[in-house]
């Protein structure tokens, strides 16, 4: 499960296709959070893991252990991905209720909490699980995705930090924290942070998505260029990936090149903008 994102990618593209664009590159603010963050603890929803040999299988564990609250958090995480939200909540609140001191399930319970759009309740779940276990990583780094859904960046941002003391090798704060630092046009703290979660999830598309978009800002077209050509070539249907691949080109005059890139993205999805008007701009 994402964390919530900020302005969308429609927002993120017409801000550096037309500002950026027409005005000084260098001094581009990229006003809210350009992509999503790695994902948490639990995931990208996963039907699979909620189909229902699985879900069986895992009813059966907690028939029988029906007083071991890890069970049931087993199942709650199978229910959380698949997007079993209300199934997902009765178990972690029923391993919380055998366990009260069950940190995990409290962190988990929040991540499903804010798939409902219940912060008050997420937050409240998070506190609990840095309050039993202020160690535990994870429910810093849930905690700051909430604060950044919600502005509240500098809080976001302590969140990251404390998560990144803890877990040093944590991709996810890493690139959270980058795209708030990205956000406040402070790129060099932004490619730095995406630098570091690519060496910690090195097989991720998002952080070389992230890094490429600050490189743009600061000029760096060929080094843009660099991490863009990586996200398409892992991820040909990546519309996103092309469109950026086709403003990094743009800027360094293929033309040819960028309207071929613009073109794809475009096939790939026919409504998104973004990638229409860079086929507008590049076209001969």
């Amino acid at each position: 499960m994402k964390p919530a994102a900020h302005p969308g990618p429609d927002a993120r593209h017409a801000m550096i296709s037309g500002r950026w664009l027409a005005a000084t590159a260098g001094l581009l603010l990229l006003a809210g959070c350009q992509s999503t963050g790695i994902n948490d603890a639990e995931g990208d929803i996963d039907p699979a893991t909620g189909s229902a040999a699985n879900i069986n299988s895992l009813s059966a564990v907690v028939a029988q252990n029906s007083g071991d609250a890890s069970s049931y958090n087993v199942r709650g995480t199978a229910f959380g991905r698949s997007g079993r939200y209300e199934e997902a909540l009765a178990d972690f609140t029923q391993a919380i209720k055998l366990n009260p001191g069950f940190y995990q399930a409290y962190s988990n319970r929040a991540l499903v909490e804010r798939r409902l759009k219940q912060d008050g309740q997420a937050l409240a779940d998070y506190n609990m699980a840095i309050q039993i276990n202020p160690n535990y990583a994870e429910a810093y780094v849930g905690r700051g995705n909430l604060y950044r859904s919600q502005n509240q960046v500098d809080l976001a941002v302590a969140d990251f930090t404390k998560a990144i003391e803890l877990e040093p090798t944590d991709p996810k704060a890493y690139q959270n924290r980058g795209l708030i630092y990205q956000s406040q046009n402070r790129q060099e703290d932004a490619i730095q942070d995406f630098t570091a979660a690519m060496a910690n999830a090195p097989a991720s598309t998002e952080p070389y998505l992230s890094r490429g978009l600050s490189y743009l800002v600061t000029g760096d077209y060929k080094a843009a260029l660099d991490d863009f050509n990586i996200v398409v070539k892992r991820d040909k249907g990546s519309y996103e990936g092309w469109t950026d691949q086709g403003l990094a080109l743009e800027k360094l005059g293929e033309r040819d090149k960028a309207f071929a890139a613009f073109a794809h993205a475009s096939a790939l999805n026919p409504n998104y903008a973004p990638a229409r008007d860079g086929m507008r701009r590049t076209a001969k």
